[in-house]
Parts: C-alpha cells; structure tokens; sequence
C-alpha cells in the first residue's frame, strides 16, 4: 500500500489529514519531470493503467437504478401499498382504482427524470472542464479527468485548479477564498503549493500534480457542495414538503380513530370500515402534487437545455422567476467579450510632452506615438494573455523594443495595474485613478471626456517606486491614454426593455470607471444608467448598502464589494439574480439567490453558477425567467385543486370521528372525482403559458385559494350526511350524492382556476365533466355509483343549488380576511 504524505501545506491553514490510497490502487512510480517536457506517453499509460487519474470521486449524476428507487420506495407509495393490502383482505378489489393512477405516477417521474438527466448530462459534456497538459515535450488540452499523477499542467487567469499540484515553473496569484474564507489574493512561485478548488486570478505557470481524483482537497470540497446542493430547496419545494409531512403525520392516528369508530362503535363490518378508512386517507394523501412539480420542473430543464441553457439545479427556476433585481457585468453580459484599442493618445503637460516622452524622441528619433506604441508593446510582450483587456493590447502593440525585464507584476482586480521593471525604469498600466491616485484631480476632465464617450480608459505611466503587486505608493508620470471599446450586444436593448417591463431593477457593477459603464448601459437601454457611482467611494458596508439602494450603475467595483452589494440587497428583502463570466464574480455569485454564469467565462465561474448559458448568449434571460414564472405559477395553480380535496378528506374525517357517524365515501368515488377534478386538467394547466409576476409565498396563496372549496365541500357533504341519516336514506344513497355534490364543487373551483379562459381551458372544463359523467353511466359498478332515491334526489338538488352561494361567500370571507391581516402586518412593520 502507498502512503501519501500530509495534504496540510505551510500557505494555508487546513486541517492536516493523512489519507491513504486504495488497496486495489498499489505502488506506483513518481516521477518528476522537467515542465517543458512533460510525462511520456508510456508513463501516463502507466499511472492511468494503476487508478492514478483526476477522476471524480461521485458520478456527475443520480444513476437510472438510483431515480427508479427515489420514485419507487416513497412514504405515501408505502402508504398506498398498505391501503391495497388492506383492501385485499377484505375482498373490496373494486376499491384498488387508486393503485393504476399511483403506477402511472411513478412511472411518468421515472421517464422524465431519466429523459431530463440524459439531456442534462449530454449537455454537461459540452461543457467538461479542461485543461493544458504537457506531454511528450508537447501541450495538448484534454479533459481534466484525463489528467494523471504527476502531469505537468499549465494553469492561467481563470482556470480553476483541478488537481493538488506544486508550481514548476512561472508565476501566479490565486484566490483561495473558497477554502480559506479569505479574498486575498496569494503569489505562488516555484516550488509553492497550489490547492485544487481555488483559482488562478492572473499570471501564468506550469505545475506538477502531486494529489489527482479521490486524493485532492477538490474531491472533498465537491462532495460537501454536493451535498448543500442537494440539501437547498426552493419556496415551492419547501412548502410541498412541509405540507406532505404534516399529512403524512396527521393520516396514520386519523385513520385508526376512523377505524375504531366505525367498527366499534358505529357496528360497521371490518369490510365496510377498512372501505370508508382508505376512502378518508387516499382524499388526505396530495398524491400526484409533488410528482407535479417535480416532473414539471424537470419537463423544463430539458426545454432550457435545447435552448443551450444549463442548470445546476432545478431550484433556480423558480428562484429566477422570483427574481427582482438582476445584477450584471458589462463585459460579456452588456457587451460582447471581445475588446479591442481603439486609440492611443499621448499625455502631454500643458503644450510640453512628458520627459520620458521627449527623451526617448530625441533618443530614437522617431515621434511619440511610436516610441509610446514601442514602450506599451514590450510592457505587453512581458505579460501572459490572461485576460480579454492583454490579449486586445498584445494585437494592437506588435512593436516593441529589446528591453529586458527584470520583474513582470500582472494584472489583479484588486490593484487594478500591471507592471514591468527594468534595470533603469519601470512602467505601470491600469485604471487611472488607482495609477495616478492623488494627481487623478490634474487629469480628470481629459479621461471624463473620452469614458463619457464609451472608452475604457488605461493610463500608461513611467513609475519612479518599487513595484511589489500591491498598491502603487510612489509617483507615477502618465505617458499615454490607451482606448478600449467592447461592442454592446445587438440584443441587448430588447433583453433589458423585457426586464423592465417585468418590473426586474438592473444594477449594473463592473470594474471599470463609473462614466464609461453609464455611456454603455445608456447604449444597452438600461433605466435609470445615468444614476452611476465610483464604488471606490464607498468605504464602509453602510455605504455600500446605501448605495446600491439608490444607483444603478457601479464603476471600479472590486470582487469583496460586488459581494457586499449582493448582501446588502437581500437584507434589503430583494431576491438577487447575478451574472458573471470571471473569476472575480465568483463569491458573489456564491451569495446571490440566483447565480447565471456565461460558458465561454471562466472556469470558476460556470462552476460556482446554478444556470449556466451554454452559447453565453444574454439574450436567452427572458426565456428562462418566463419558464419559471410558467412553472410556478402554474404549479401553484395546479397545486389549489389537490388541497381542495385534501383540505375537504382532513376536515370530514374529523367531523365523522366527533360526530360518530362513518365517512360516507368509497376510494373508487375518491379516484373517480381525483380524476377529471383534479389530474387530468392539472396536467394540461401546468403545460399553458403563463407570464404574470410570482407573488406571494407557495403555501399560502395556494391554501387560501382551496380554503373555500374545502369548507364548501365539507359543509354540503356533512349536512348532506346528517339530514340523510335524519331521513333515514341509505348509505349507498349518500355516498353516490355526496360524490356528485364534490363534483359539482370540484367543476366550479376548476373554471374559476381556468380563468382566463381560452380554447385549450374550456376544451379540458367541459372534457373533464363528460370524462366523468361518462364513467358514471357507463362503469357505474366501478366506481360504486348507484341510483339515488327520492328522499336522496332532492336532498342532492337542494344542497347542489346551495353549493354556489355558500362557495362565492366563503371567497369573499376568505379574501377579506386575508386584507385584514396583510393590513395588520404593515401597520406591525410601520409601512
């Protein structure tokens, strides 16, 4: 057996653990090769062939055995089984109607979660994470789980670090907030430790892997993400499980009280009592509700996946339909990705050009856009194409000079400058007011006039300090103005007029200066985009609070501030969506309600997101804001006609066990009147579009919506019940009534749901009541449904014409009660 040593390093605090590799694994052979070179292919082959590759520790998905057991072996499946063995041993096989729509439920969340997860995981592929490995003297990029022990591995800005790894050569700074806890930024050089699961946030370097697969601090880290993953629900899932457990409780001491009453002390048959039981318990039971909402979340996950759209978890649709205020970056999100420089303009003082200037003039003899372009160019040649801003400097600066550097600081969001140092000078390049910090004042007009246009603006400085990676403290003489443009997406403008509409608040937060991000999301059709501020102004979280509550646009924001603005809204009672494509969008994506992250970003990003645009087409937002608000609204809608029936089953039990009288319903009434009341115009109402704003908690609208329907059921059918017993009508009699009276009510509640009516809805209202006057004259034996006497007949019309009144009342009552309290709750909150 191999012992591998501790995984604690001297940079980083975690707990030291040893872990020792699987038996099945047995030795193997480390090597250490030089990072040019690489492994050779026979010894990739080796440590594949030995168990030593990157490979996950958890399938990236739940298996087809592991969906068939969840949706199999549930509490209310055991529930339903016992009924059904119950039923048996009474002979009372009529009554097992339940049992086919039971099958076809599970049945139905079984194809669809296996259809959605085959979609899902064809689409993850596509979206693999990757890596450049160097074999053979040769980089190559295969996919990480391809990657071995002791692979040299090129890591740059934006990667996240798939595997425990020791650099070997080059230089980077990475973020290792998601371990730690802590945003600094940490330097590694040659010979440190770099933990896989932070990010690289710039520079470049070649890495040994010394921990892969089941051995690396990543693995741990994706099994508790995993498992906070799985332990997050929605609103609505939330309120579906609190109300199946509170059911789940409730029918087991309901139905032995019904039990005993009956048998006991009503003089029932064990048959006839096990018969009115299972009628009380399957009307509790919500059976089709979670499955509804489970298979139409999953019903939309597959239609976002064909339209290139990823999601993590299937919460975040109902989280983004409730979404009220949308963060985004400008780059990527307002513009396209690509950057390129538009201008360069020399800085003169007064009518004089800047003394490096003019020397290197005299000097070249050439004028001072050349000799600017030259300096720029071998400050670009230095540095790493890390990012998007590099990458436009390194095509446009081609020409540079043989000068030599003899330290290359890259680009950080939080210093906001790279840096080159020669022997005899050194040169900065960055955001002005964090190049030229207190001199800024001298220059401001002239970099307001070309940001007010649009331009990113870069300052070009010769640096007369020490240049060590943190913030600049000596003086710095600006050179030039360098001008950048991201072009705004042609689809913008739509996508942002379509949250507005919506009533979703944009906020734009971005890196770059303030006036610029305005001049763009003006462009964009952003509301309100003249409303900017400098985010470097904003020295406490008060202030940033206070802040994010009154602008829309927030210039040279740093990632912690980006974070404390998504805080700050939540406890500001907003629900917060965020968008980003970098690395330093991660801890607020972490943070926000929704997280939406660009593919062609950053690895770290599309990792810590919940919805992942696979095409990193903005333009797409709507389309899954409005399949959330067409999931949850409709759910919700659904979900109002399973309560009536279990609002109405709870409340009669308890009244036949105080009033010792036998619940007057057989299961087959109880399918019979769950299927063309309930089910089948369920399952059409959750496929209808549906675009109105989700308000309200899940629960509470959907009970006060059943409320009514449920005391109606419960006061017609228990009067019905009692003037029977009076009239001494038999009880088949009322139970055949007491069927057609839920009906009656089941049929008003659902064109009242079925508002506004449209061809669809009225062609499901009417279907439904021939659905079941057709089972009722045609399959009477099955579905226990027996002529009625005269005595029965006119009890039935008298409480069918008093059903309507007493159900608009109740709605009424109901509606003002709510106004009531909702009145009280702002008078409590001082609103």
């Amino acid at each position: 057996m191999f012992l591998r040593r501790k995984s604690g390093h001297d940079d980083i605090k975690v707990q030291e653990e040893i872990y020792e590799y699987e038996e099945e694994r047995g030795p193997v052979t480390r090597y250490e090769p030089d990072y040019r070179d690489g492994l050779t292919g026979r010894q990739v082959k080796e440590h594949a062939a030995a168990g030593y590759r990157n490979v996950p520790v958890d399938p990236p998905s739940q298996t087809v055995g592991e969906i068939v057991h969840e949706n199999v072996f549930t509490y209310f499946n055991l529930i339903f089984a016992v009924l059904a063995v119950l039923l048996c041993l009474v002979g009372s096989f009529r009554n097992l109607t339940f049992l086919p729509v039971i099958i076809a439920n599970t049945l139905i969340g079984i194809v669809q979660e296996v259809r959605a997860k085959n979609i899902l995981e064809k689409l993850t592929m596509l979206n693999a994470p990757q890596a450049v490995a160097v074999r053979d003297g040769k980089p190559s990029t295969v996919g990480s789980e391809e990657l071995v022990l002791d692979d040299i591995v090129i890591f740059k800005a934006g990667n996240q670090i798939c595997a425990d790894a020791v650099v070997a050569a080059g230089e980077v700074q990475v973020n290792e907030s998601l371990l730690t806890g802590e945003a600094d930024e940490i330097t590694k050089k040659k010979g440190d430790h770099l933990m896989s699961g932070s990010f690289v946030v710039a520079g470049q370097c070649h890495a040994r892997l010394e921990y892969v697969g089941a051995d690396s601090y990543i693995s741990k880290l994706t099994l508790e993400a995993k498992a906070m993953q799985k332990g997050e629900q929605s609103e609505m899932m939330r309120s579906l499980n609190k109300l199946v457990k509170f059911i789940g409780i409730a029918l087991i001491p309901i139905g032995i009280a019904l039990v005993v009453q009956s048998l006991f002390f009503n003089d029932e048959t064990l048959r006839s009592s096990i018969t009115s039981m299972v009628a009380a318990v399957i009307g509790m039971i919500p059976e089709g509700l979670y499955l509804l909402a489970s298979v139409a979340l999953a019903v939309s996950s597959m239609r976002l996946a064909k339209q290139k759209v990823l999601l993590h978890d299937m919460k975040s649709i109902e989280t983004l339909a409730r979404v009220d205020v949308l963060c985004v970056d400008k780059t990527g999100t307002i513009t396209e990705n690509s950057m390129s420089v538009k201008k360069l303009i020399p800085v003169t003082a007064g009518e004089k050009k800047t003394e490096e200037t003019e020397e290197a003039e005299k000097n070249t003899g050439e004028d001072a856009e050349t000799v600017l372009s030259r300096m720029i160019g071998d400050l670009a040649l230095a540095m790493s194409s890390d990012n998007s801003t590099m990458e436009a400097l390194k095509v446009y600066f081609k020409e540079h000079t043989d000068a030599k550097p003899v330290k290359v600081t890259p680009f950080t969001s939080k210093t906001k400058y790279s840096g080159v140092t020669y022997e005899d000078k050194a040169h900065v390049l960055g955001a002005p007011e964090f190049i030229l910090r207190e001199d800024y004042e001298t220059y401001k007009d002239e970099i307001q006039q070309y940001a007010g246009k649009g331009y990113r603006v870069l300052v070009f400085a010769g640096y007369d300090g020490e240049i060590d990676g943190n913030a600049l403290t000596g003086k710095a003489e600006p050179l030039a103005y360098i001008l950048l443009a991201n072009p705004v997406r042609k689809n913008a403008p739509e996508t942002f007029a379509y949250f507005a509409e919506q009533g979703v608040e944009v906020k734009v937060i971005s890196g770059d200066n303030p006036l610029t991000v305005s001049e763009v999301a003006k462009e964009a059709g952003i509301q309100n985009a003249e409303n900017y501020v400098d985010a470097a102004a904003l020295a406490t979280e008060e202030d940033a609070a206070e802040a994010i509550a009154k602008y829309t646009v927030f210039g040279r924001v740093t990632p912690a501030q980006k974070r404390q603005f998504v805080q700050a809204l939540k406890e500001q009672g907003h629900t917060v969506a965020m968008t980003g494509d970098g690395v330093n969008d991660v801890l607020a994506l972490k943070d926000a309600d929704c997280s939406v992250a660009m593919a062609s970003g950053s690895d770290a990003a599309v990792q810590a997101s919940q919805v992942v645009l696979l095409e990193s087409d903005f333009s797409r937002m709507p389309s899954v804001v409005l399949e959330g608000r067409r999931v949850v609204n409709n759910i919700q809608r659904s979900a109002s006609l399973f309560l009536v029936k279990n609002i109405f089953s709870f409340l009669l039990s308890l009244f036949a066990v105080a009033f010792m009288i036998t619940y007057p319903l057989e299961p087959s009434q109880i399918s019979l009147i769950s299927m063309f009341t309930i089910g089948i115009p369920a399952f059409f109402l959750a496929l209808q579009p549906n675009k109105e704003v989700i308000k309200g908690h899940f629960l509470t609208n959907v009970f006060l919506k059943a409320l009514p329907a449920g005391l109606t059921d419960v006061l017609a059918v228990g009067a019905l019940v009692v003037f029977g017993r009076t009239f001494d009508v038999s009880p088949t009699d009322i139970s055949t009534a007491a069927t057609m009276l839920l009906a009656i009510v089941g049929f008003m509640i659902l064109f009242k749901i079925c508002q506004p009516l449209n061809t669809l809805r009225i062609i499901v209202w009417i279907g439904s009541m021939a659905g079941l006057l057709a089972c009722s004259i045609f399959l009477p034996d099955l579905f226990a449904i027996t002529g009625m006497s005269v005595e029965c007949i006119m009890l039935f019309v008298v409480f069918s014409i008093a059903t309507e009144p007493v159900l608009r009342y109740l709605t009424l009552l109901v509606g003002r009660l709510r106004l009531i309290y909702r009145k009280r709750v702002k008078k409590e909150n001082g609103l």
